[in-house]
């Protein structure tokens, strides 16, 4: 399994080339799973032609968690989720990631 992440301070473009890095790698028949973790959804709501996706944090998964509960399929077969968490500026956005990778984890897809 390989991994690619996007890191960098706002507003420099991650959200549209990692989209695209995303998309290019899916319709090259790479199976491709594309994490949002921005409040404002920007990565994963391009790949889905502008539908936003619910978040991780926003679904109740106090039960045993199945993939297709997590993931959604964007139009060029890029399976996306998004993290979710505060609002832009309040919070810390690291709760919401660290809840994604516990979900991700018991729904069994970050396994190699």
């Amino acid at each position: 399994m390989q991994r690619i992440v996007f890191y960098g301070k706002g507003g420099i473009g991650k959200s549209t080339i990692s989209a695209n890095v995303s998309a290019s790698l899916a319709l090259r028949g790479k199976r491709v799973l594309h994490v949002g973790c921005d409040p404002k959804h920007d990565s994963t709501v391009a790949l889905m032609r502008g539908q936003l996706i619910p978040t991780v944090l926003s679904r109740d998964f106090e039960r045993v968690v199945r993939p297709e509960e997590v993931v959604t399929v964007a139009p060029v077969g890029v399976h996306c989720a998004e993290a979710g968490g505060p609002h832009a500026g309040v919070g810390c956005a690291g709760r919401g990631i660290s809840r994604m990778i516990e979900v991700f984890d018991r729904a069994d897809l970050i396994s190699p």
